[in-house]
């Protein structure tokens, strides 16, 4: 159940910020940037913020 809240939430993120690029100001792709960051550290040290404030709400594994 996490993982489908997480995959739900970040490509959530990332579809607003694709159109906030687009219809608001370029520099909104900075937020693409920092999420596609975050992905790739939490690939390496297996810790993800998103992660831990899902489990703090209650989410199931």
């Amino acid at each position: 159940m996490l993982n489908k809240y997480f995959r739900i939430i970040v490509g959530t993120m990332v579809l607003l910020s694709v159109v906030l690029t687009i219809y608001v100001h370029p520099n909104w792709m900075w937020f693409t940037v920092f999420i596609g960051v975050n992905l790739i550290q939490s690939a390496f040290t297996k810790w993800c913020l998103l992660e831990t404030i899902l489990k703090k709400l209650g989410v199931r594994e």
